[in-house]
């Protein structure tokens, strides 16, 4: 005891000091922070990063992310060389100069997805082939560059006007001659497969085709004169307004396109000035049809053809709209058009033989338009009876005259045949109309025959009857 308190026995005692409490060690938790943080570290990385070992065309790829991975699969196939040996010197070009790629990025997230680093089973899996792509056009240009000698250019198929056949004609496409591109991939391939870094290839000189061929040149000429052939403004099938060749041809420029076809394009201030005359060629009034019918109502003969009448409207926009369908090889452009219907005037003709009377008369619209008396068949050469129409007519004919007939009159003129060998003339040699006098046919005055001639067209209804 301290202070000298008394005690129950009558002693003074003095106390002793206390002990002092005993703090809790953190230690421990402080030293285990950074142990913590690096064990979640290193959980956290292989989450991303792909397992030791793995490998795409011999470029290691094991403790990258994805995208590490793809950029040093792309520097490699860059960086790998191929020295090339060709008839015309050695040269070395890279997988860059040759334009080569692969799909680095679909490459590495495959890797990864396959071998992720925190599973274990994958670790050191065995390397990804990879096809690495060439671009021919970079290829053969950077040979071309460093092996000037190895090269002779390949010269382009053209297409151009002829004036003198007005139409459009192809020069063929001559190859040139450079170093097998072919042959040069396949060695970076090769080389990036087994994860070389340079390699040596023999390469042959092989042809170079032109970038616009002779088929390419002669499908553009198909379609250039397929317009000139056409060209022209048109309202309906009619082609109204036809545009020569030569001037369709003024119009149109023809160039490549850079990838091997060709480009027509049309001049649209040049058809603007055949746009700006159309208004008075294309409008027109109807005209009126007349025909000659039969009591059927059928046409026989045309005397007018019908003709519609027809208004173009508004002009504005042609020339645009045609230079465009000029460029697409189409050289028909139709008009919008407002029509004015046509009449048509019919006239019926038909004729009428009466034997019994010795008369031949001509109906138009069932009037009476000329009456003949006329001298039918005699005897045993009666003309016959019966339905006919007009067949073959001629100005002159000598009649008989061959074997088998009993007579020969020559120059007969102004022939209408109906039946056969019967038929509508004039006669010279007689005078005695009103009487049967000949072989079968009609005989008739000259002046006579001739107007039946040409009133009777081909076709026109002949009734012969007692």
């Amino acid at each position: 005891m301290t202070d000298g308190a008394p005690g129950t026995d009558g002693a003074t005692y003095a106390w002793a000091p206390s002990e002092p409490t005993t703090r809790k060690n953190r230690s421990g938790l402080w030293i285990g922070i950074p142990a913590g943080a690096t064990a979640v570290a290193l959980i956290a990385a292989s989450l991303v990063l792909i397992a030791p070992g793995a490998s795409v065309a011999g470029v290691q790829i094991g403790g990258l992310t994805a995208g590490a991975a793809a950029q040093a699969i792309s520097t490699r196939l860059a960086d790998t060389a191929v020295v090339v040996e060709s008839p015309a010197g050695e040269v070395t070009v890279t997988g860059a100069d040759l334009g080569a790629t692969v799909d680095a990025a679909a490459l590495a997230d495959k890797a990864f997805a396959d071998n992720p680093m925190w599973k274990p089973a994958a670790w050191f899996p065995e390397g990804a082939g990879v096809a690495v792509q060439i671009d021919e056009s970079a290829a053969t240009a950077a040979l071309r560059d460093k092996a000037p000698g190895a090269y002779r250019a390949p010269v382009d198929a053209t297409v151009a006007y002829d004036a003198g056949s007005q139409a459009y004609v192809a020069t063929p496409a001559e190859a040139g001659e450079g170093i097998d591109v072919a042959t040069v991939a396949a060695a970076l391939q090769s080389a990036f497969d087994s994860g070389e870094t340079t390699t040596t290839v023999d390469a042959t000189l092989v042809p170079v085709e032109a970038p616009v061929s002779t088929d390419e040149a002669g499908a553009a000429v198909a379609t250039l004169n397929g317009i000139l052939d056409s060209a022209g403004f048109y309202v309906g099938d009619e082609r109204t307004v036809p545009v020569d060749r030569a001037t369709a041809a003024s119009w149109l420029t023809v160039t490549p396109d850079g990838t091997g076809d060709f480009v027509i394009s049309a001049d649209q201030s040049a058809i603007q000035t055949v746009v700006d005359g159309l208004t008075g060629t294309v409008d027109r009034g109807a005209v009126n049809a007349d025909v000659i019918v039969d009591t059927g109502g059928e046409v026989i003969h045309t005397l007018t053809e019908g003709q519609t009448g027809r208004a173009l409207g508004d002009t504005a926009g042609i020339a645009a709209a045609f230079a465009t369908q000029l460029a697409d090889g189409n050289g028909r452009y139709a008009l919008n058009v407002t029509e004015t219907p046509f009449d048509t005037t019919k006239t019926e003709r038909r004729i009428d033989v009466n034997l019994s009377t010795q008369t031949t008369t001509l109906w138009q619209n069932g009037q009476v338009y000329r009456t003949y008396t006329i001298s039918s068949g005699a005897g045993e050469h009666a003309t016959h009876t019966g339905n006919f129409r007009i067949g073959w007519k001629t100005a002159m004919q000598d009649m008989g005259c061959v074997p088998g007939y009993d007579y020969c009159t020559k120059d007969v003129p102004w022939v209408a045949y109906f039946n056969g060998d019967e038929g509508f003339h004039g006669t010279y040699w007689h005078n005695n109309f009103g009487t049967p006098m000949s072989h079968g046919c009609i005989n008739m005055t000259i002046p006579q025959a001739k107007e039946l001639y040409d009133w009777a067209y081909r076709g026109t209804e002949v009734s012969v009857h007692y």
